[in-house]
């Protein structure tokens, strides 16, 4: 009887360990099988370059599988406007919220909030002072680099220079002005910012104070436009004026935006990434930080290639690479 007792009590212990085992693999299976919410925020909607962002992020959503993507962002560059959909978000509870931040301090408090709810935050393109990883396009060293070296092939060493920025509070634009500056200390010290004016992330705006700057300073021989809709509203500006060939237009927008005034001479290079890499390295990011969290050293492998997870003075970041110049050969291979 006693062995019969025992064989029982066996029996029951491994038919139950058996169930319980099975349970496991189901809950896992199911988690894998799980749909995740990203919400991807730009800092503003209905232009090219986020538009190509949302593109390359919408091919990763196709690749990966099993997300729900939205995207949604303001009509004008609006940080309240980021902030009353991070809000909204919080209330859906999706699972990361991905944004492109117009005032890295200003957004903190509501991405903070978003990361005590349980909420994987990522930024891209703009960096924020909380967030889990920021998906980084380039170093600001690189890109102040390149945006000094291209102004000095054309315009020289020594000579009178405007920056358009964004605003002045745009965390990108201000990051890249001090690369900028820095660089132009140790290597073109004789080349002299005269002016900086903003332009808000409006195209007609930024056509508008560099009207202004080339009032201002009659002997200007170059500007610097520090956003997508900047570049071509001062490109546009020196047209307008007659000073194609005499005063320089530099800066970072998309080969689509640019491809007219390369094509007339009036600007020779144009400086950027690829954002519609961007948005995908993005997704595929934030679905491995939400489903199997990120550390220093960790893999984003991708169908486009593998990126190396960093430490950074916030948190993480990943960074997607060095900036690409666009000229009059190679401008016409890119559709974004």
């Amino acid at each position: 009887m006693k062995r019969m007792w025992l064989a029982g009590l066996v029996f029951g212990v491994v038919v139950g360990l058996g169930y319980w085992l099975a349970v496991l693999d189901w809950s896992v299976a199911q988690a894998q099988q799980r749909t995740l919410t990203i919400a991807m925020i730009p800092k503003v909607v209905g232009i090219d370059y986020f538009n190509a962002t949302r593109m390359g992020a919408e091919q990763a959503v196709r690749e990966l599988g099993g997300i729900r993507f939205i995207h949604q962002g303001p009509t004008e560059a609006r940080v309240d406007r980021q902030i009353e959909l991070i809000e909204n978000f919080i209330t859906a509870r999706v699972d990361v919220i991905a944004v492109a931040s117009n005032d890295p301090v200003a957004i903190a408090p509501a991405l903070q909030k978003a990361q005590r709810a349980g909420i994987k935050v990522v930024t891209y393109d703009a960096d924020a002072n909380a967030r889990d990883v920021f998906v980084n396009q380039a170093t600001f060293e690189g890109i102040g680099k390149a945006l000094v070296d291209e102004m000095v092939k054309q315009v020289g060493p020594n000579a009178e220079v405007a920056i358009v920025t964004s605003s002045l509070t745009a965390p990108n634009q201000n990051a890249w002005i001090a690369a900028m500056k820095a660089y132009m200390a140790q290597r073109y010290p004789n080349l002299k910012v005269v002016d900086l004016k903003p332009s808000e992330e409006d195209q007609q705006l930024a056509f508008q104070v560099t009207q202004d700057l080339l009032k201002a300073h009659p002997t200007l021989k170059g500007v610097w436009a520090l956003s997508s809709v900047a570049f071509p509203g001062a490109a546009e500006a020196v047209k307008q004026a007659g000073k194609c060939g005499q005063v320089a237009v530099v800066g970072l927008s998309t080969p689509k935006q640019m491809r007219p005034y390369v094509k007339e001479g009036c600007v020779k290079s144009v400086v950027l990434w690829n954002p519609v890499d961007l948005g995908y390295l993005t997704i595929y990011t934030a679905k491995q930080l939400a489903e199997k969290g990120l550390k220093p050293g960790d893999k984003i492998v991708t169908k486009r290639g593998t990126w190396t997870v960093e430490k950074d003075k916030i948190s993480l970041q990943v960074l997607l690479g060095p900036p690409f110049i666009f000229t009059a050969e190679n401008i016409d291979k890119f559709d974004f």
